[in-house]
């Protein structure tokens, strides 16, 4: 009994504390904020409780709405309850849930009576009742038609619908003396009699009307041409033209925006692989006639087929109605004659041919001419004959050239010998289709022995014939076609003489192969450049000295030009090009004019490198400048440094100098360096001294292209400065020809003109911006007080600024409240959840101590 009276006390205790803590609602503590009037729409900011209730709500609000979404700050994911009612306060909960019984039931009643129909409610059709209408109690018969339909006879009338009772009586009192009175039935027979009879009279009359309108229409069309005067037709134009009102400006507008061509739909834009697919079926397509052709047979191209004259009636849809030839059957001796009239069909065939099925088929036309310009002839007649004439001679006309052409259309068979003639003509023309090399065996075998025009198609059909898309292997077999005709370019290269048309030809496909496949073709021109490189590499080693490349490493240079960009600041391809250029030009030594002309053919690749980027190559203008110190006579004093692969003099530093000063006068200026020079070179006095000054001639054509080139960089009087000096001095006083002092005098005048030294940049002059200082600034303020005397709109304005920086303080205020309380509610999460993780050590460290002591104690009863 001891225990529960504890329990009590306790419990009495909690009861005290609770309610000496709980605040007594008194009257006066009350705070009440009354609003003068309501206003729609508007909030309501006025609290009534409790003092530090406002505080207490602004807890409870900052709980609902700051903490959730402080909570729900890092989620993914969220559950919103969008059950009726259930974030309004302002329901009861008896009252929710009846609402959303009531919503659930009227759902379920909308998706089970969507097609359901109102039993009680009547269903009509043209306001009659469709369960009458289904007995059919009122039926039409259709025997019984007539033109004149719902015009009946009184007699009727009364018959059906007055049932017949006033009918009988009207017979009966005027017949009362006279033969005995019709029944019922024969009064309907004799009224179903006389409306078959009227019938018969209306067709009757109907048929009568027709004729006599023919017959009207025939007499008229027979004194028609009695009517029409004949004019000229030059006097039928201006009477037409009088007559005809002169249209305003206006109409005349709106006549010409009538008859404005208008936008026609485009085609389909089509993909690679449509186009190629295209491509190929026409290719094919031609095969098949080359090789039909080349068969001899005489059968007509589609392209050759004589097109029929087209009647009127014409629908242009492609639908040919073909003779139906039915054969007799006749019973002659016992025996039926069949075969007899097939073999005369057959002879018949054979004769005549396809001439008899075209005249039949013109004489058809002509039947469908005939009736067409009958008809038009009717319609004019009709409108009122104004272009009779005009049409008689049309058709005069149409009836001449119809009897002109069945002479004309008629088919003649080739005779054997056009024939044979056709035959030889099909076997000389290319094939249109081709089988996609694999070896370079194969592509020589195809192109040698053709044009360059036919080499060129060949490739185009090849690449066609075979394009990536259409099948799955056809892709590497294109890839080894890029390696095939590099090789065979270098092998025309080195023919003699080289075939350069050729390779002009196939430059084209060439490139079209290289977008289709740029990495196949970028890894075989590196390839052919590094194994140049790597060659020229090996022979500077062993012999001290090396070649200039051959003509088939220049035609590859410039097809890398061609092909891949040179604008690059680095290019996988056109780089290495570029420096394998400046290799040569720097380690091949000029000992013949044959290494003179390979030189200048590399230089004027590397300007075609550097034209849009202009880069400086020091390596083009150092061979430059040697190759014009190889045409100076006196080298004791020249003024410059010669840098090799050049000699200030020796063996070799007089190639260019000329054996008879008199042969300049020969010269022709129009001659270029030809590119078999590069091969060999087998050259008289003459002939060799004008090809000196064809080097001459372009290495001053290039200098040239290299001062406007480079005319902008800060060292251009320094670079050219030795070239100055070899024109200025020691060319100047030597036998030149005009077009070369011409241009002599163009170079030193670019080199002259350009500045010695080009402006440095610098910034533009301004006024420096003055330091800040921590002076303060003072403002004397005479205005103390509230100003009198102002304005209105300077109160309004004072009156907002109030506002607003109310409004400010106390978005402050309400946003450091906020933070506060967010403060309070990251610590109380950091503590709870350090309260939890005491707990449970302290759990732990427990059952650690109880396993321990019961170990413990296991280990003492052993040892016992």
């Amino acid at each position: 009994m001891g225990k529960p009276s504890k329990k009590r006390s306790i419990a009495d205790k909690v009861r005290k504390t609770k309610t000496s803590t709980e605040i007594k609602n008194n009257p006066f503590e009350v705070k009440i904020n009354r609003k003068k009037f309501d206003v729609l729409g508007r909030k309501s900011k006025h609290d009534v409780g409790l003092p530090g209730v406002s505080r207490s709500k602004s807890i409870k609000k900052r709980k609902e709405t700051l903490l959730k979404e402080y909570q729900l700050k890092n989620k993914s994911n969220k559950l919103i309850d969008r059950r009726l009612g259930e974030y309004d306060s302002k329901i009861a909960p008896e009252d929710k849930i009846l609402q959303r019984f009531a919503m659930e039931r009227q759902r379920a009643h909308e998706r089970k009576d969507v097609y359901n129909l109102n039993e009680e409610e009547e269903l009509t059709h043209f306001g009659q009742s469709l369960s009458e209408i289904e007995k059919f109690t009122n039926m039409v018969n259709s025997d019984d038609e007539s033109e004149e339909r719902g015009i009946l006879s009184a007699e009727l009338t009364a018959a059906h619908f007055g049932g017949g009772g006033g009918l009988l009586r009207k017979k009966t009192s005027g017949d009362e003396g006279g033969p005995k009175a019709k029944s019922r039935q024969e009064l309907i027979e004799d009224l179903i009699h006389k409306s078959k009879q009227e019938k018969r009279e209306r067709q009757v009359q109907k048929e009568e009307a027709q004729e006599l309108t023919e017959k009207l229409d025939e007499d008229w069309k027979s004194i028609q041409a009695l009517m029409v005067q004949k004019k000229p037709k030059a006097q039928q134009e201006e009477k037409q033209e009088e007559e005809k009102p002169k249209l305003e400006e206006y109409d005349m507008m709106v006549r010409e925006l009538g008859f404005e061509m208008k936008a026609q739909p485009s085609e389909k834009l089509k993909n690679p692989e449509e186009v190629a697919r295209e491509e190929r079926e026409k290719l094919q397509k031609l095969e098949a006639d080359r090789l039909k052709r080349m068969m001899g047979d005489e059968g007509e191209a589609e392209g050759t087929r004589h097109k029929g004259h087209m009647s009127a009636d014409d629908l242009n849809d492609g639908f040919v109605l073909d003779k139906h030839v039915k054969n007799t059957l006749a019973y002659e001796d016992g025996k039926w004659n069949i075969e007899e009239e097939s073999a005369e069909d057959k002879g018949e065939g054979d004769e005549e041919g396809e001439g008899s099925d075209d005249e039949e088929e013109e004489d058809d036309n002509k039947e469908g001419a005939d009736s067409n310009e009958e008809d038009a002839d009717s319609s004019e007649e009709e409108d009122g004959h104004s272009d009779l004439e005009s049409e008689r001679e049309s058709e005069d006309e149409v009836e001449e050239d119809e009897g002109e052409e069945p002479g004309a259309k008629a088919k003649k068979s080739l005779s054997e010998e056009e024939r044979k003639a056709q035959q030889e003509a099909a076997k000389a023309e290319l094939p249109y289709t081709f089988a996609a090399p694999e070896s370079y065996g194969d592509v020589k075998k195809l192109l040698r022995g053709h044009t360059p025009e036919n080499q060129r198609l060949i490739v185009a059909r090849t690449q066609k014939s075979n394009h990536p898309s259409l099948a799955v292997g056809n892709k590497p077999k294109l890839q080894k076609l890029v390696d095939f005709l590099l090789e065979y370019f270098g092998e025309l290269a080195c023919s003699s003489p080289p075939e350069l048309t050729t390779i002009d030809k196939l430059i084209p496909e060439l490139y079209t192969l290289c977008q289709m496949f740029p990495e196949e073709a970028c890894k075989s021109m590196q390839t052919i450049i590094s194994d140049a490189a790597q060659s020229m590499e090996e022979d500077a080693e062993v012999k001290r000295h090396a070649a200039f490349p051959t003509l088939d490493m220049l035609i590859h240079l410039k097809v890398t030009a061609l092909l891949f960009p040179t604008s690059d600041f680095r290019h996988p391809v056109t780089t290495p090009a570029l420096l394998y250029i400046g290799q040569a030009l720097t380690k091949c030594p000029v000992r013949s004019l044959q290494d003179v002309t390979s030189g200048l053919v590399l230089c004027c690749l590397a300007v075609e490198y550097v034209s849009f980027s202009k880069r400086f190559l020091p390596e083009l203008i150092n061979f430059l400048t040697g190759t014009l110190h190889l045409a100076v006579q006196d080298k004791s004093s020249p003024g410059y440094i010669v840098i090799p692969p050049f000699r200030a003099s020796g063996k070799h530093s007089n190639l260019l100098v000329l054996s008879d000063s008199e042969s300049w006068k020969s010269w022709d200026n129009k001659s270029q360096l030809p590119l078999s020079a590069t091969q060999h070179l087998a050259l008289k006095d003459l002939e060799g001294d004008h090809f000196k000054l064809t080097c001459v001639s372009t290495c001053m054509d290039l200098v040239k292209r290299c001062c406007l080139l480079y005319s902008d960089l800060a060292s251009f009087r320094h670079i050219f400065q030795p070239i100055r000096t070899l024109l200025s001095q020691h060319l100047s006083s030597q036998l030149l020809p005009e077009p070369l002092k011409a241009l002599q005098t163009e170079i030193l005048e670019v080199i002259n003109n350009t500045p010695a030294a080009l402006s440095r940049l610098v910034f533009d002059k301004k006024k420096p911006v003055p330091l800040k200082l921590f002076t303060p600034k003072i403002v004397e303020v005479f205005d103390y007080g509230k100003k009198r005397g102002v304005t209105k709109e300077e109160k309004e304005k004072e009156r907002v600024r109030h506002k607003y920086k109310r409004e400010f303080k106390g978005a402050l205020r309400e946003i450091r409240k906020d933070t506060r309380f967010l403060a309070r509610e990251k610590l109380s999460e950091v503590m709870n959840r350090d309260a939890e993780r005491k707990r449970k050590v302290k759990e732990l460290f427990g059952s650690l101590a109880t396993q321990e002591g019961e170990w413990k104690a296991m280990k003492r009863k052993k040892r016992k």
